[in-house]
C-alpha cells in the first residue's frame, strides 16, 4: 500500500520520480497555480510546453513533462485544477487523485499543490492515496488448496511525499497520518466490493474481517451469529434473505471501545451496513444485465467494516460498534416467497412484496440489534434502492432521518470529505402506502418515492428515543465508467470518510 510522508523541503530538489504541481485555467490556457516552490527556470519551460501541448488546467487534464530544468524529480506531472478562484479541498483532492493514477507505478511521488491550510493540505494526502488505488486481480485465482484469508490482496504503491506550506506541526503530521488511516480503509471497502461473489459469501466475508482485525493496530472485538444463533434469535427478516442460498447468512459485530467505554462514560454510536453478497433477486429475479453489478450489493457493510477499524486505529474517545448484516439472496426451492410472512427480531411482522427488495429486511433486523444497546446514535448505510439513482443520480447518496439535526451532520461530514449526499424527507402520508392487511407492515409500498418509503420502513425498527440516520449508496458506492478523481473503476469505498468524520464528530 502507499505511505504518506510530509516534508516542507523545496518541491524541485526532492528526489522522486514524479513531481505534481496543479495548473489553473486562464482564458489565455493553463497556468501554473501559486504554490508549486519551483525555481524561475523550471516555471517557465513548463509554461512553454503546457502552452505548446494547448493545456487548459481543467479539471482532469493531466501532463507529464520530464527533464525540467532546475527540478531534480525525473518528471513533473501538472494536474488541472480549474478556475483559480474554484480550487476548494475538494478540487485539490480530486486532482490529486487523477494525478497519481497516472503515476501509480512509480516508487516515489511527491505532491506541491496550493494547498492554504490543513484541510486543503488533508484532502491533498487524501487524494493522492485514493489515486494509487487498484485490484489485485491475482487474489480472484481459485487454489486447489485451502487458502487461510488474509487481511487484504496483495497491493503496492508508491512512497507519497505532501509538500506542506503550512508548516510540520502535530496538526498537520496528524492530518497526513489520519488520510493514511482512512485511506486505508477505504481501499479495504473497495477490495471487499470488487471481489467476485463466488469469492465473498457470508462466511467468506466474516473470515476476511476477522483477518483485517487480527492484522490491524486497533482494537476491535468480532463476534458472529450464524444461521442457527439468528433463527434462534427471532432475526427473520435476514434468514428469510438468506434461506434460499446455499451459503447461509450472518450477522457480524465489530466493537471498538475506548478507555473510557469500561466505565460506560464514553459516546456511542453504532453502524448498520447492507451486506448482501450477491443480489439474484431472488424468485423476482433481475434480469442478467440487472445482475453483472450485484457483487456491490454488500457496499454498505464493506463501509461499515473499514470505517471501525480506522476508528479504531485512529483511537477517539468514541465507542463505535458496527453490524455487517450479511446475506446472499438468490432463487431456489428454499427460497423466499413474495406473500410469505416473517417475524423481525423486534416482534414486528412483515408481508413480503418483493424479493428484490431484500436489503431493508437485513437491515431491519441490524437496527433492532443495534438499538437494543441504545447507542447514542444509529447510522445504516446500504446500496438500498434504484430510486435513489433516480433521484440523485450516480455521485450524491440520499440521507433521510428521525432527525433533522442528526441527519444534516451526516451531511455535513460527508460534505468535510469529499462525499456528497442530499437530506430528503420521510413524508409521513406515504407511510400507509407500507399498510398490510396479514401483517403489521408490508416491506414495500408503490413505486412512487421508493426511496423514501424504503427509509420509512427502516424507521420502524429504531429504538424509541434514539437518533438515526439512513444514508442510500445505490448509485456512488460503484462507478461502472471510467476513473475520475479519486474514484477508481468499479468500488468506490463510499461511506468510509463520511463514517469516520461522524464518529470524530460525535466526541464533541
Amino acid at each position: 500500500m502507499p505511505s504518506l510522508n510530509l516534508t516542507t523541503r523545496d518541491a524541485a530538489n526532492l528526489k522522486v520520480d514524479a513531481l505534481v504541481v496543479g495548473s489553473v485555467s486562464t482564458d489565455a490556457g493553463a497556468r501554473l497555480a501559486e504554490g508549486h516552490g519551483l525555481p524561475a527556470a523550471a516555471a517557465k519551460h513548463l509554461a512553454a510546453v503546457l502552452t505548446d501541448l494547448e493545456a487548459k488546467g481543467k479539471p482532469g487534464e493531466v501532463a507529464r513533462v520530464v527533464a525540467v530544468p532546475g527540478v531534480t524529480a525525473t518528471a513533473v506531472v501538472v494536474t488541472g485544477l480549474g478556475a483559480e478562484g474554484d480550487v476548494t479541498a475538494d478540487v485539490l483532492r480530486a486532482a490529486a487523485g487523477t494525478a497519481l493514477r497516472s503515476v501509480s507505478t512509480k516508487k516515489s511521488v511527491a505532491l506541491a499543490l496550493p494547498a492554504a491550510d490543513e484541510a486543503a493540505l488533508a484532502a491533498v494526502a487524501d487524494g493522492a492515496y485514493a489515486g494509487c488505488y487498484s485490484f489485485d486481480a491475482a487474489s480472484t485465482k481459485v487454489s486447489t488448496t485451502a487458502r487461510k484469508p488474509t487481511a487484504a490482496p496483495k497491493t503496492s504503491g508508491p512512497a507519497i511525499t505532501v509538500v506542506s506550506t503550512v508548516g510540520q506541526g502535530k496538526s498537520a503530521k496528524a492530518a497526513v497520518a489520519r488520510a493514511a488511516v482512512i485511506g486505508a480503509g477505504r481501499d479495504l471497502a473497495r477490495d471487499l466490493v470488487n471481489t467476485p461473489p463466488n469469492l465473498l459469501t457470508p462466511q467468506a466475508f466474516v473470515d476476511r474481517v476477522k483477518a483485517v482485525v487480527a492484522a490491524s493496530s486497533g482494537k476491535v472485538t468480532v463476534s458472529v451469529l450464524d444461521e442457527k444463533a439468528l433463527a434462534m434469535g427471532g432475526f427473520g427478516g435476514i434468514v428469510g434473505v438468506g434461506q434460499g442460498s446455499a451459503n447461509p447468512p450472518r450477522i457480524v459485530t465489530m466493537t471498538y471501545s475506548p478507555g473510557r467505554a469500561r466505565s460506560g462514560k464514553a459516546p456511542s454510536v453504532a453502524l448498520v451496513g447492507k451486506g448482501i453478497t450477491f443480489d439474484s433477486g431472488g424468485l423476482c429475479i433481475k434480469p442478467a444485465a440487472g445482475m453483472l453489478t450485484m457483487k456491490s450489493d454488500m457496499a454498505g457493510a464493506a463501509a461499515v467494516a473499514a470505517a471501525v477499524v480506522a476508528a479504531a486505529e485512529l483511537g477517539g474517545p468514541v465507542a463505535v460498534t458496527g453490524y455487517l448484516c450479511l446475506a446472499e439472496n438468490m432463487p431456489s426451492g428454499t427460497a423466499q416467497r413474495p406473500g410469505d410472512v416473517v417475524t423481525m427480531r423486534n416482534g414486528t411482522t412483515v408481508e413480503i412484496i418483493d424479493t428484490d427488495a431484500e436489503g431493508r429486511m437485513v437491515l431491519g433486523d441490524g437496527i433492532c440489534l443495534a438499538s437494543e444497546a441504545r447507542p447514542d446514535a444509529i447510522v445504516d448505510i446500504a446500496t438500498l434502492t434504484g430510486a435513489q439513482m433516480v433521484a440523485l443520480g450516480s455521485k450524491v447518496a440520499g440521507v433521510m432521518g428521525n432527525d433533522d439535526d442528526f441527519r444534516a451532520r451526516v451531511v455535513d461530514a460527508g460534505g468535510a470529505e469529499g462525499e456528497d449526499s442530499w437530506p430528503m424527507p420521510l413524508p409521513r402520508e406515504l407511510r400507509a402506502g407500507l399498510d398490510s392487511v396479514v401483517a403489521d407492515l408490508a416491506h414495500k409500498a408503490d413505486r412512487w418515492g421508493g426511496m423514501l418509503t424504503a427509509g420509512l420502513f427502516l424507521q420502524e425498527f429504531v429504538g424509541e428515543g434514539i437518533p438515526w440516520a439512513h444514508v442510500d449508496i445505490a448509485g456512488p458506492s460503484f462507478n461502472e465508467k471510467g476513473a475520475d478523481g479519486v474514484a477508481p473503476k468499479g468500488g468506490t469505498g463510499y461511506g468510509v470518510a463520511t463514517l469516520v468524520r461522524l464518529i470524530e464528530d460525535h466526541a464533541g
